[in-house]
C-alpha cells in the first residue's frame, strides 16, 4: 500500500517537476558538494574580479540560517543584496564574521576584503572570488561531511539528524548583530491535506523548523499568515521556488525526497 502511495505522489508531481527542469533549464543533479552552491555575480561578471562561489552545506553546519537571514540581513535570493567589498570591510553582511576575529570551531575565521597591506591579499580574494578559478578550498566536502548521517538526496547529509545528535551546533546569535530574545514555544507538528486523494498527509513539523530558522524568516515573508490552512499553495508552486520551495529546492532537503513531508498514511 505504501508503494502506491508514493507511486501516485510519484506522478502527480512528474508535470511540476517538468515544468521545474523547463523553466530552470537545468539538465542534471547537481553533485553533493554542489548542491545548495551559490553565485554571487552581480557586477562581477564582466569585471577583472570573479563571481563569488557560497557554499550551504560549509556554512549551515557551523550557523543557523535564521542567524544569516534576519539577523546579518543576507536576501533569500543570490544577488537580492547586493553586497559590496566596502560593506563587508565595515562589518556588514559577509564582513560579520569574516573580520579576522570571529572563532569558528576554535579558528579564527579569515577577513573578507579587508587587509589592504597584507601580503596574501590575493590569495585571500581567491577564497570567496573563486569561479572558474583553480582554488582549492580549505574544507574538503567528503572529509567534513565524514561521520555525519547519511541522507538520500540534496548534499547526502541528514543536517537534521546531525544537529538532532550534536553532531553539528549552529550557532543562532552574534555579539553586536543579534539582538537577545527570549524563546517561543514551538506549536505541536501538525497534519497538512494533499489534494490528491489517497495521498499520504504532510507532517510539518515547527520544533524543528525553528531551531534553523526561528519564526521570523518565514513569517510573513514566505508565509503571510500564522493561522493554519490559511495560505493556499499548490506543488508546482513549490517546485518554482515559492512557500516551502524557496528553501527545499536549492538549498534544504531537496523535493524529491518526498517522505520526508508525506509521512502520515490517510485514514
Amino acid at each position: 500500500m505504501r508503494r502506491i502511495w508514493f507511486a501516485m505522489l510519484f506522478a502527480a508531481l512528474l508535470p511540476a517537476v517538468a515544468h521545474a527542469q523547463q523553466a530552470s533549464g537545468k539538465k542534471r543533479r547537481p553533485l553533493p558538494p554542489e548542491f545548495g552552491r551559490v553565485v554571487l555575480d552581480k557586477g562581477l561578471d564582466k569585471g577583472p574580479v570573479a563571481p563569488v562561489v557560497f557554499d550551504h552545506w560549509l556554512h549551515r553546519a557551523k550557523y543557523t540560517c535564521r542567524l544569516c537571514h534576519v539577523d546579518i540581513g543576507f536576501a533569500m535570493t543570490p544577488n537580492g543584496t547586493n553586497i559590496k567589498a566596502s560593506d563587508n570591510a565595515a562589518g556588514f553582511f559577509c564582513g560579520a564574521c569574516h573580520n579576522g576575529k570571529t572563532l569558528a570551531g576554535g579558528k579564527k575565521v579569515f577577513e573578507s576584503c579587508g587587509g589592504a597591506g597584507s601580503a596574501d591579499k590575493g590569495a585571500t580574494c581567491l577564497r570567496c572570488h573563486s569561479l572558474g578559478k583553480n582554488v582549492k578550498p580549505e574544507h574538503d566536502f567528503a572529509t567534513f561531511t565524514r561521520g555525519l548521517p547519511r541522507g538520500r538526496f540534496g548534499n547526502g547529509v541528514d543536517w537534521e539528524k546531525a544537529e538532532e545528535m550534536g553532531l553539528i551546533k549552529p550557532v543562532d546569535f552574534l555579539e553586536g548583530i543579534s539582538i537577545p530574545r527570549k524563546s517561543l514555544t514551538a506549536q505541536k507538528d501538525f497534519a497538512l491535506s494533499p489534494r490528491l486523494p489517497g495521498m499520504p498527509e504532510i507532517t510539518f513539523s515547527h520544533a524543528k523548523h525553528t531551531v534553523w530558522n526561528g519564526c521570523e524568516l518565514c513569517h510573513p515573508e514566505i508565509f503571510s499568515a500564522v493561522k493554519k490552512g490559511q495560505v493556499k499553495y499548490t506543488m508546482s508552486e513549490i517546485f518554482d521556488g515559492k512557500y516551502c520551495g524557496v528553501c527545499h529546492v536549492n538549498v534544504a532537503f531537496p523535493l524529491q525526497d518526498c517522505q520526508r513531508c508525506h509521512v502520515k498514511p490517510v485514514q
